[in-house]
């Protein structure tokens, strides 16, 4: 039976019983509680606005023609972009080794370097960018992507190569001596090569036939240089293994020098990527013929890939990409189709009073 009422009182607070606990518990509890402020009690004024018709139709009609015109830009920027691909994968192997491209390529005896022609369709002012496109290389994928040790890249201290187990199984060269720069990424650095001539016209035409310089200084980020490479890290047992990965580097240049190395270890995050090779400082004219000479060296036949060459111009917004000014063109004119919805909504089944209490 509970106890009587007067039992209860007589036990009061010093019984030790009660709901709050013993006294110095209590005591301990409000000395750690924090002071009581607004803040930390989530007691703020705060606004939560209710968005009614006669609000949203206006901000969507706003949205709406703000983002059809600037995607009207962008789309016309990158329609202003031209560019010419070529796939030579296929066509720089000799048709009786169709069968056996894998060999062709690691067969150091045969000569891999063909040469294709470009067919300039528009005219493009300098200066032309130089991009070479794989298909199929999943750069994304975590082991390949984290095969690298960032400090190494930056710092010549020995310390600095204390640890490159990520690197794994291009960290280390005989006997232990570290590879610089280590890892995945950098041993299958590409290194197919480009040269590029006009084609001479015919006869009553204009035109030489001369050699188009590929500028290859200034392709990757001045933080790149600056900061991530090291202008004091050289490259030490690079490609020194019994399987070659790829490119070589020259062991007498700074990796802060070396380009190339940085564009490519700038990780893609699709499976088909351009990256660029170099830019070319001269103006092609419409139905110009430039011959590419490719040193076709880079093995993308193990896995089923793919390699072309790009050559593009620029605009303000980079290379061609109708995809943003797509999107704002879909963004935009939903915004009007949903401000049309909302209207005719609000003519045929307007809001009462009632309503707008409930809400």
């Amino acid at each position: 039976m509970p106890p009587a009422n007067g039992a209860a009182a007589a036990a009061g607070p010093s019984s030790g019983s009660g709901r709050d606990g013993p006294p110095a518990a209590t005591a301990a509890v409000k000395r750690n509680r924090p002071r009581y402020h607004a803040f930390t009690q989530q007691q703020l004024p705060a606004c939560k606005p209710i968005m009614a018709p006669h609000m949203v139709i206006p901000i969507l009609v706003f949205v709406g023609l703000l983002f059809i015109p600037i995607g009207l830009a962008c789309y016309a920027a990158s329609n202003k972009v031209f560019e010419v691909v070529y796939r030579y994968d296929t066509k720089c192997v000799p048709k009786n080794m169709l069968h056996n491209k894998v060999g062709f390529i690691q067969n150091a005896s045969i000569n891999k370097t063909c040469t294709i022609n470009l067919k300039i369709p528009n005219a493009m002012k300098r200066p032309i960018f130089v991009y070479y496109q794989l298909d199929r290389f999943y750069q994304n994928h975590r082991r390949y992507a984290t095969s690298f040790n960032i400090a190494q890249l930056s710092d010549p201290k020995e310390e600095a190569n204390a640890d490159i187990k990520d690197c794994k199984p291009e960290a280390y060269a005989g006997k232990g001596i570290p590879v610089v720069p280590c890892g995945l990424v950098a041993w299958s650095l590409f290194n197919d090569t480009y040269s590029f001539a006009r084609r001479p016209r015919r006869a009553g035409g204009i035109g030489g036939g001369e050699a188009l310089r590929v500028i290859k200084s200034g392709i990757s980020w001045r933080s790149e240089r600056e900061r991530l490479f090291g202008k004091h890290v050289y490259p030490k047992n690079f490609q020194n293994g019994s399987l070659v990965g790829g490119g070589r580097l020259d062991p007498r240049k700074p990796l802060s020098e070396q380009e190339e190395l940085m564009v490519w270890m700038r990780t893609a995050a699709m499976p088909r990527f351009r990256k660029l090779y170099g830019r070319v400082e001269a103006d092609l004219d419409a139905g110009e013929t430039v011959a590419v000479a490719v040193r076709n060296s880079y093995n993308t036949y193990s896995f089923e890939g793919g390699k072309a060459v790009v050559l593009s111009t620029a605009g303000p917004l980079g290379g061609r990409n109708a995809f943003l000014g797509r999107a704002y063109l879909v963004t935009g004119m939903a915004c009007l189709v949903l401000a049309l919805l909302l209207t005719l909504v609000c003519l045929f089944f307007p809001m009462t009073e009632e309503h707008l209490r409930l809400r």
